[in-house]
């Protein structure tokens, strides 16, 4: 009975890992491991430990690419992983210290924000090299999000009180917009008028009118807000707030709190199956990826990674 299960289990991963069903995957990056794990987001389990990374924070596929892109803040490197063969493909060197990895809207850039260094990073996908290094005045820089339109990246920094404004055209900072002590996540609304930044230190959604550059509101949904991600149809955003383990539901609509969801200790960045239906959390201090349903706001299970799990992708 134990060779026949066993058989079984083997066949199911080898189905996962198959180039065939990639998109059905998720990869979590473990800072404090060194590792990315692989999670099958029908069967929810790890199925695969990419190994060999450094020191893994932000972590990225973009569309229309069989490609990972993952900083390792040892090397100041982004790595960029064949989702075929789960092998490094090339290393490109960025800023020091780079944390969270970001892909434009039509695929053809990723974003890299460099703590030390104060710059962000941008890498063309089409050749994989570093095309530019953009200075920005925020301190110890952590997400640059491109808007949906691809014109703009918004960069929040962990030693400021602003979010500062890229102009692709131009490869420069062209503004800043204050929203308080210690942004960290940012997501726009799939029609890119409004942005939302979590300001960690304040505990608070903050929302910005893309037109005026101004903040229009500011919410408090939960205890050290910090991860933000748009759901797939964009009605819902996620919260990660790290102070109270749990995952805020905003209406982007109404721009109304409509439910909280327990997590594991220290969540953080996260990401959205392929399918919009099941929500993949980095629970830092859980050494776990929390694993919501996202009809139902209820949490499915806690799933054992590696340590300190920093973020979250999928294709």
């Amino acid at each position: 009975m134990y060779l026949i299960a066993r058989y079984v289990y083997l066949c199911v991963l080898f189905l996962c890992l198959c180039p065939l069903a990639w998109g059905s995957l998720i990869y979590v990056s473990n800072e404090g491991s060194g590792s990315i794990s692989v999670v099958d987001s029908e069967l929810d389990e790890v199925v695969a430990l990419i190994s060999g990374v450094g020191k893994p924070r932000g972590i990225a596929v973009c569309p229309g690419a069989e490609l990972l892109f993952v900083s390792n803040s040892e090397g100041a490197q982004l790595l960029v992983i064949d989702l075929k063969t789960n092998a490094i493909k090339k290393r490109i060197e960025v800023g020091k210290s780079p944390e969270a990895v970001y892909c434009s809207p039509n695929g053809q850039w990723v974003s890299v924000a460099n703590e030390e260094t104060n710059s962000i990073s941008l890498v063309r996908t089409k050749d994989l090299t570093l095309q530019a290094t953009i200075k920005v005045q925020g301190r110890n820089p952590e997400h640059a999000v491109f808007s949906p339109d691809g014109r703009l990246l918004l960069s929040s920094a962990e030693e400021a009180d602003q979010v500062d404004v890229i102009d692709l055209d131009k490869m420069a900072q062209v503004s800043s917009i204050r929203v308080g002590l210690r942004p960290r996540g940012i997501a726009f609304n799939k029609e890119g008028s409004l942005a939302f930044v979590a300001v960690e230190s304040e505990s608070l959604l903050v929302v910005i009118d893309m037109k005026t550059q101004h903040v229009i509101k500011s919410m408090k949904v939960g205890a050290r807000t910090n991860g933000l991600t748009l759901s797939k149809d964009g009605r819902e955003l996620y919260a990660s707030n790290g102070g109270d383990a749990n995952i805020a539901v905003i209406d982007v609509q109404k721009l109304e709190l409509k439910t909280l969801v327990g997590v594991g200790q220290r969540p953080w960045n996260m990401a959205i199956n392929q399918e919009g239906k099941k929500l993949y959390v980095a629970a830092g201090r859980s050494h776990a990826v929390s694993i919501v349903d996202l009809k139902t706001h209820q949490l499915i299970k806690n799933l054992e990674v590696g340590r300190l799990p920093w973020g979250a992708a999928a294709p």
